[in-house]
C-alpha cells in the first residue's frame, strides 16, 4: 500500500510549497528527488496516443513540467513556462502577444537587455517602445494610449533598484486594456507575488536567485487566472501556441538543477536579505560612497510601496562613488566579491554596469552612469564581506583620479547581466 502524497496548497507555507510543489516523489520508484528524464522523444501505445502527455521534448519534459508546476505553485498562477534564458522568457511574451503598430512602456530603469531586445528585434517590426518614469503613477497615466499592448514592469529594477507600485500600474493598464507585465527577478516569489498585485503575466531569470547557484541559464514566463487577469485565456492561450512553435524550452538538466536550487529559495532569500541590509547599512556610513540604493534603507524613494508589496527587500545593493575612476578601483579590488556579470547566486558579485552588463545600452534613454556599481549579496558571513568591502574602499582613497575619464566605449559590448 503507497503512502498518500502531501499535495502543497497556496495555504501551505512557501518554504512547504518549495520543498514539496511539483510532480515528486516520482511515481513509479517513490524516488524522493526526480530523475532526469534526457531523451528526445516518448513512447506512445498507439498513434497519437501518450502515456502521461508527453511525445516530443520540444514541446514538453517530465522535468520542464516539474519545474513548471512548483513555479506555478510558489507564484500562484495558473500557467507557467520554463525556457531557455530569461531573454526568451522576454521573447515569449513580446513575440506572443505583441503585433505591428503595439507600444511597449518601459521603465526608465530597464535592464540593458529588455530595452535592447526591443530596439533591435521588435522595433523593425512595426512596434513602438517608449520609456517611463514608472515610480511616478501620474507619468503612467499621461503616457498609456490606446496603442499601449503592454506596460513592462521592473521592480527591483537593475540595476537602479527603483521601486514601483504593481497594484496601481495593473489599475491604470487595465483602464487601457493593456496588459501589465512584471519581471520580478530580484524578488523571486517568496518576497513578492506580482499576480496577486493585479499582474497578468510575470517573468523571471530563473538563471538569477530562484536556481540560486550560478549554475544554469534559464527563464519563466507565468499567467494569472480569470480572477487577477481579464484576458487569462487571451494570455495563456497565445503563450502555449507560440512556445509550442518555436521551441524556447528549458532542457531536462538544467530543469532539474533549477528545481532543486527552489528547495532553498526562502532560506537563501532570508540570508540574502539579511546579508544586504547589512551591507547597504554598512556603505551608507562610508564616506567614500555618494550614494547608497537598497530597497530596505529609510533613504530609499521607494522604501515604502515596498514594504507595502514586497515581504523583503532583497539581495541586490547598489551604490554610486564620486568618479568613475573610483568605482572602476573599487570592483577592481574586491577579493572575495567577485568581478563577474549576472547575480543571484549564493556567491557575491560585484558588477560595473556601464562597462559590463549595461554597454549595450550606453549612450541610450536607459544608458547607465559609469559611477554606478551593483552588488549582489550572497550568503557568506556577513563580516567577512563588509571587510573585503572595507579593503577595496581603502584601496580606492590610494587611487590618483586621471584628468580624463574612463569611456565606456572602448570596452567590448557585453550582452548579457
Amino acid at each position: 500500500m503507497s503512502s498518500p502524497r502531501f499535495e502543497p496548497t497556496t495555504t501551505a507555507g512557501i518554504s512547504t510549497r518549495s520543498v514539496h510543489s511539483g510532480a515528486m516523489p516520482e511515481a513509479h520508484t517513490g524516488s524522493v528527488v526526480a530523475p532526469i528524464f534526457q531523451t528526445s522523444t516518448f513512447m506512445m501505445d498507439t498513434p497519437g496516443q501518450t502515456r502521461a502527455g508527453f511525445d516530443y521534448a520540444r514541446t514538453g519534459t517530465p522535468n520542464r513540467s516539474d519545474l513548471e508546476q512548483a513555479l506555478c505553485e510558489l507564484e500562484g498562477a495558473s500557467f507557467a513556462a520554463a525556457v531557455n534564458s530569461g531573454t526568451s522568457a522576454e521573447v515569449a511574451v513580446f513575440s506572443a502577444l505583441l503585433r505591428p503598430g503595439d507600444e511597449v512602456i518601459l521603465p526608465r530603469d530597464v535592464y540593458g537587455g529588455t530595452f535592447r531586445l526591443l530596439q533591435n528585434e521588435y522595433v523593425r517590426w512595426g512596434v513602438v517602445i517608449r520609456t517611463v518614469d514608472l515610480t511616478d503613477a501620474a507619468a503612467l497615466a499621461a503616457a498609456i494610449n490606446d496603442n499601449t499592448a503592454i506596460v513592462w514592469v521592473e521592480t527591483p529594477s537593475n540595476p537602479g533598484l527603483d521601486i514601483i507600485d504593481i497594484a496601481e500600474a495593473a489599475r491604470l493598464a487595465h483602464s487601457a486594456n493593456a496588459l501589465l507585465a512584471v519581471d520580478s527577478t530580484f524578488a523571486t516569489p517568496v518576497l513578492q507575488r506580482p499576480l496577486e498585485l493585479g499582474a497578468d503575466i510575470v517573468v523571471h531569470s530563473t538563471t538569477k536567485f530562484i536556481n540560486g547557484h550560478s549554475d544554469v541559464i534559464g527563464g519563466a514566463v507565468l499567467a494569472g487566472d480569470g480572477t487577477s487577469c481579464p484576458r487569462a485565456a487571451e494570455v495563456v492561450d497565445r503563450l502555449e501556441s507560440h512556445l509550442a512553435s518555436v521551441g524556447l524550452g528549458i532542457s531536462p538538466f538544467d530543469a532539474w538543477l533549477t528545481r532543486r536550487g527552489i528547495k532553498t529559495l526562502p532560506v537563501r532569500m532570508k540570508a540574502h536579505c539579511a546579508n544586504a541590509q547589512a551591507v547597504a547599512e554598512w556603505l551608507e556610513a562610508r564616506d567614500e560612497v555618494a550614494e547608497v540604493i537598497y530597497p530596505g534603507l529609510p533613504s530609499h524613494p521607494g522604501h515604502e510601496v515596498a514594504k507595502r508589496q514586497m515581504s523583503g527587500f532583497g539581495g541586490v545593493v547598489s551604490l554610486r562613488t564620486d568618479t568613475e575612476e573610483r568605482a572602476l578601483a573599487l570592483v577592481a579590488n574586491t577579493k572575495l566579491i567577485t568581478l563577474a556579470e549576472s547575480l543571484g547566486g549564493v556567491e557575491s558579485l560585484i558588477d560595473h554596469p556601464a562597462t559590463m552588463t549595461h554597454l549595450s545600452v550606453a549612450g541610450s534613454e536607459v544608458s547607465v552612469s559609469g559611477r554606478f556599481i551593483r552588488l549582489s549579496v550572497g550568503i557568506e558571513d556577513v563580516d567577512d564581506i563588509l571587510a573585503d568591502l572595507a579593503q577595496a574602499l581603502d584601496a580606492t582613497a590610494a587611487v590618483e583620479i586621471a584628468d580624463n575619464h574612463h569611456s565606456p566605449s572602448a570596452a567590448r559590448p557585453l550582452l548579457i547581466g
